[in-house]
């Protein structure tokens, strides 16, 4: 289940991250920051209704939270993003993919479990 979900994670990483990436100038990696705060966003809802409405199956677990969105986020990419920036001495880009992708990602989370829990 996880090999399963983290081949389609991977795929569709590569997928999102390249189109968004090819239609904005070059500089901050947006491309990476879409698939993360995303990922964030699908784990806070798949994870609350695991957990919280729905009796699934534990394999799902490892298909969806583990495999797919384990596959799908790219906190390593976004890191050696991060670190290029800086070694080119971009370091307003730097600091602001480390900062947006931290508070949004944290939001994206949250209103992730807050959907997820709407009844």
């Amino acid at each position: 289940m996880i090999a399963l979900g983290g081949a389609a994670g991977a795929l569709a990483r590569y997928q999102v991250a390249a189109m968004i990436q090819a239609r904005v100038p070059a500089g901050f990696p947006l491309g990476t920051f879409v698939v993360n705060v995303s990922g964030c966003f699908v784990m806070g809802v798949v994870m609350t209704l695991l957990s919280e409405r729905v009796g699934a199956h534990a394999n799902w677990r490892y298909l969806v939270p583990i495999g797919f969105i384990g596959a799908y986020t790219t906190f390593s990419t976004f890191e050696l993003e991060t670190f290029r920036a800086v070694s080119e001495r971009a370091f307003f880009i730097g600091a602001a993919n480390v900062v947006a992708s931290v508070v949004v990602g944290y939001v994206a989370l949250w209103a992730g479990v807050v959907l997820a829990r709407i009844r």
